[in-house]
C-alpha cells in the first residue's frame, strides 16, 4: 500500500529549480515529470525496492512530499529520507548559499545555488565515467541500458520502471556483459573494478565512502584518493568534486572551451583557453565550479527554455556539438 514522507528542505529551496539544475536530472533512473512538477525514481531501500515521487507542496521552502509506490518499513524511512536529502542538497543550508551569492551576486535573484546530484556516490561517480569521452546522447543511452539491465525493477501502470544497479550487482557483472548489453564500450572492466571497490567495506580496502563525504577531509586528499580508482583521470575527479560539495575544482573540457569561445569570448588554442578559464574563475574561490557551471546552464536555457520546462524524451540530443555550434552561430 502507498505510503508517504514529508521533509522540510532549506528556507530557499524551489523544487523545479534545483532538480533542473544540473544534467543528471535527465539520466535514468531520474525522471522530472513537466506537468506534475515531481521528481521520481526507482529508490534502493532496506526494504526492497520502490518508486518514488517527490514534489513541494507549494513555494519554496515549503515541505517535500516523497510519495512511495508500497508501504514503507521503519528501516525504509530514514534510508528514504537520507537519500533524497543527498540528490537534493538539502544538507546545504540557505547560509551556505547566501556564502555563494555573496561571492557570485549574479545569481542571487534567481535563488541559483544548488546541483542536482545522484542519492549515492557510486552512482555519481559511474554517470561521470560514462559522460567521459562521449556525446551526450550516448551517456543517456548507457545510463538508460544500465539500469534496464541490471537495475532493480519496480512495475507501475504505465509499465516498467528501473533503479540504478548497486555497486554489489556490477561487482558481480562481468566486463563482456556491460560491454555488449550495455554498451559502455572501453569502460567495461574498469566499471567492474570500480564497482568492487564500492562493495568492499574500507577495512578491506574498499572506497572509503564516509571520508570522501566527510567535509572535513582536506580537498587534496579527497583529489588524491579519486584519482587513484580506476577510470578516474584529472576530469571525472573534479566533476566528482563537485558532486561532493567541493567546488573549487573545475573539471574542463571541450563543452568548456565552446563556453571560453562562444560566451566569454576567448581566443586560441584549446589548452591555452583551459588555462585562461582556470585564471578566469579563480577568483570565485571555493565556489569556482557554481559560478562556471551556472553561467553554462544560463546560456542552455536561453537557447532552449527553461531547464524545468525540457522534455526528458527529446532532450538528450539538444546537447552534441553540432547542435551547440548551431545555437551559438
Amino acid at each position: 500500500m502507498p505510503s508517504t514522507l514529508t521533509i522540510t528542505p532549506p528556507a530557499d529551496f524551489a523544487l523545479g529549480r534545483d532538480v533542473c539544475s544540473y544534467g543528471y536530472f535527465l539520466l535514468a533512473p531520474n525522471r522530472w515529470d513537466v506537468p506534475r512538477r515531481t521528481l521520481s525514481r526507482v529508490a534502493d531501500l532496506p526494504g526492497g525496492p520502490t518508486l518514488i515521487a517527490v514534489r513541494q507542496r507549494a513555494g519554496a521552502g515549503s515541505p517535500l512530499i516523497v510519495a512511495s509506490s508500497r508501504t514503507l518499513t521503519a528501516a525504509d524511512r530514514p534510508a528514504l529520507r537520507a537519500q533524497v536529502s543527498r540528490t537534493l542538497r538539502l544538507d546545504e543550508s540557505a547560509e551556505t548559499i547566501a556564502a555563494f551569492h555573496a561571492a557570485d551576486p549574479r545569481w542571487r535573484d534567481s535563488g541559483r545555488g544548488r546541483l542536482f546530484r545522484s542519492p549515492a556516490l557510486f552512482e555519481d561517480v559511474l554517470k561521470t565515467v560514462t559522460s567521459c569521452n562521449v556525446t551526450w546522447p550516448g551517456t543517456v543511452a548507457m545510463n538508460r541500458r544500465l539500469c534496464e539491465v541490471l537495475g532493480a525493477r519496480v512495475d507501475t501502470p504505465r509499465g516498467p520502471r528501473f533503479g540504478f544497479p548497486s555497486a554489489a550487482k556490477v561487482a558481480r557483472t562481468r566486463p563482456q556483459t556491460l560491454r555488449a548489453r550495455c554498451r559502455v564500450g572501453y569502460r567495461d572492466a574498469r566499471m567492474v573494478e570500480l564497482a568492487r571497490l564500492f562493495a568492499k567495506p574500507p577495512s578491506r580496502g574498499g572506497v572509503d565512502q564516509a571520508r570522501l563525504e566527510d567535509p572535513a577531509t582536506p580537498d587534496d586528499a579527497v583529489h588524491a584518493t579519486l584519482m587513484d580508482l580506476p577510470g578516474v583521470g584529472p576530469y571525472a575527479a573534479a566533476n566528482i568534486m563537485q558532486l561532493l560539495g567541493r567546488y573549487a575544482r573545475l573539471p574542463l573540457d571541450t563543452e568548456s572551451v565552446r563556453h571560453g569561445r562562444m560566451v566569454l569570448g576567448m581566443k586560441g588554442a584549446s589548452a591555452d583557453l583551459m588555462r585562461r578559464l582556470h585564471r578566469h574563475y579563480e577568483p570565485f574561490g571555493t565556489h569556482a565550479f557554481r559560478s562556471y557551471w551556472f553561467e553554462i546552464w544560463q546560456w542552455y536555457e536561453s537557447k532552449k527554455g527553461p531547464a524545468e520546462s525540457w522534455d526528458q524524451d527529446t532532450v538528450s540530443t539538444a546537447f552534441t556539438g553540432a547542435v551547440l555550434k548551431k545555437l551559438g552561430a
